[in-house]
């Protein structure tokens, strides 16, 4: 039998003293008087754990059911995770033992669930209908340096099977996407590279984690799963979530292969899969850019998902999370009607929840879109609205990075005050490195105060973390924006092109396209960009342009407009 106390490390960083003086009362009053009543010999302890052996295998099993009731039931601070094994042993000339039949119990051990036990095959098979206690089967485990898997069961029982019972009980489903990543499996054929595909498993939670919208599985729970034969459906009814993602990694000949997929654990289906194969240079390095690169997927599909799901309820069953997933879509949609559809949708989310804080983000920058692309009948009424509401969104929602973002956005063309906007845009990419929409928010709040070296690297993350996002056009066109400032106007083309490509219809592309051929001395390219744009905004003129928008971050974007012919 192997014994180890969860989460001694964490409790010694606390508190060394009383840990150590606590474990010492749980071996001396626990441990050590239930195996002499059960005929067990203590082998060793470590600081945090202990080995014993039994004359036999029942013997062991009611030896563990007892400490663990008698943990669960006390005043003890602590949690034991126990593994039993029945195999041969090597004896050592000081009485110490070795060999395979210790190990499996010790990795058995690091399996088990916190205050829980764990038992190979072979104790099971020994042990069953003759305690009154119930197994549950966790299948065949592939132990770390053991080529053969190992049958191993749970045991339920007493307190114990209370708190078993308890901890299996499915959670409900959060109002909002929710996902566990599943340990990755290392299929290199060297148990080293554990480390590496735990670490990747690690970055990758934290990542997504930092998404408010985005209901996270901590680490510890997902890796109970670890080395096991999962059936994703379970997985998603024990740990209460919708979605998994799970993995695997394969390192030979200086390269490493990671494989991933998310599911659906309600139905079963796959909504993504994706493979990346990456020179295995620097382990750490190599870990952020594919975490970069399996959230930047994830998160968007995720989003898609729950926006297609939100689309199909009947209103009666909405609730202020649904009511903003059917909002996002029309906010994306860049036109009058669909600005009016996002500012009702988020109010109707506020009426159900006052401090819900995206919802009045997303309400406060749909006004002020209203205001930068004319859609807006009173202007100053959608001035004085944007700015209501960013300042009720920053008063309830202060520590969400999404929605410091389209404060910070809206802020920057609607209130003015370079250093506050900075600050704030600044605090959302540091809550949330991976979301696109901090560093996209970014971009422009850095374009409008005048920046556009640092505009111009905010907007490339926020392609990289969001490659298919759907306002890439807008994206492309903060970047051709940035580059007419910078001078670089050949430049600025390609990527006006890329935003007409993305959305064909959208006229800001079209802005860009004919300032950079303006500049370039390339006339007839220039009216003829020109002319879309009012194709699109008959009523365009270079002063109207200037009067919705601060344009002192601009000035070469407007000294192109006038070379292109376009009315002042």
């Amino acid at each position: 039998m192997a014994a180890d106390v969860v989460g001694y490390s964490a409790l010694m960083e606390r508190a060394e003293e009383a840990t150590y003086a606590e474990f010492e009362r749980v071996r001396r009053d626990l441990i050590e008087p239930g195996l002499s009543r059960h005929e067990g010999r203590l082998i060793k302890t470590t600081g945090d754990g202990a080995l014993a052996e039994f004359a036999s295998p029942l013997a062991a099993v009611r030896c563990a059911l007892e400490i663990q009731d008698s943990l669960a039931s006390g005043s003890h601070g602590f949690k034991l995770r126990v593994g039993i094994n029945l195999g041969d042993v090597i004896v050592g000339t000081d009485g110490d033992l070795f060999g395979d039949g210790i190990n499996i119990a010790v990795r058995l051990e690091g399996l088990a669930d916190p205050g829980g036990i764990l038992i190979s095959g072979k104790v099971h098979s020994e042990v069953e209908g003759k305690l009154d206690v119930g197994f549950e089967d966790r299948g065949d485990l592939q132990l770390k340096n053991f080529s053969k898997a190992v049958r191993a069961y749970a045991i339920c029982a007493g307190a114990h099977g209370a708190q078993t019972e308890q901890q299996s009980a499915a959670p409900p489903l959060p109002d909002k996407p929710s996902i566990a990543v599943l340990p990755f499996e290392n299929m290199s054929g060297d148990p080293d590279q554990e480390y590496f595909s735990d670490g990747m498993v690690e970055e990758i939670t934290t990542a997504l984690s930092r998404f408010k919208s985005l209901f996270v599985i901590a680490r510890n729970s997902s890796f109970t799963f670890k080395g096991r034969a999962v059936d994703i459906k379970e997985v998603g009814r024990r740990l209460g979530v919708r979605y998994v993602l799970e993995g695997s990694v394969r390192k030979a000949s200086g390269k490493v292969r990671i494989t991933g997929q998310l599911i659906d654990a309600i139905t079963g289906a796959h909504i993504w899969a994706d493979r990346f194969e990456r020179d295995l240079t620097d382990v750490f390095s190599l870990q952020d850019e594919v975490t970069v690169a399996v959230v930047s997927a994830i998160q968007p599909k995720l989003l898609q998902t729950e926006i297609a799901m939100a689309t199909r309820r009947r209103p009666a069953n909405l609730t202020a999370y649904d009511f903003v997933l059917r909002a996002i879509p029309h906010f994306h949609s860049t036109t009058g009607e669909g600005y009016a559809e996002a500012i009702r949708l988020a109010h109707r989310a506020l009426e159900l929840d006052p401090r819900f804080g995206f919802a009045a983000a997303m309400a406060g920058a749909s006004h002020m879109n209203n205001v930068i692309f004319g859609h807006a009948v009173d202007p100053k009424f959608e001035r004085k609205e944007a700015v209501r509401l960013l300042r009720l969104a920053l008063d309830v929602d202060h520590d969400n990075a999404e929605t410091l973002a389209w404060v910070a956005i809206t802020s920057a063309y609607m209130h003015g005050d370079r250093e506050s906007e900075i600050e704030i845009v600044d605090r959302a990419v540091a809550l949330n490195p991976n979301s696109f929409d901090t560093w996209y928010s970014r971009g422009w709040v850095y374009s409008v105060a005048g920046l556009p070296e640092e505009a111009l690297r905010s907007f490339e993350r926020a392609i990289r973390m969001s490659p298919v996002d759907p306002r890439l056009n807008m994206t492309f066109v903060g970047i051709a924006t940035a580059l007419i400032e910078l001078g670089r106007f050949d430049k600025a083309l390609v990527a006006g092109r890329k935003a007409l490509r993305q959305n064909p219809a959208y006229g800001a592309a079209y802005r860009c396209l004919a300032s950079a051929f303006g500049h370039l001395g390339r006339d007839a390219e220039a009216r003829e960009a020109a002319a879309r744009l009012l194709q699109g905004d008959p009523a365009f003129t270079i002063s109207a342009r200037m009067g919705r928008v601060r344009q002192s971050h601009v000035k070469l974007l407007i000294e192109g407009l006038r070379k292109a012919g376009l009315p002042e």
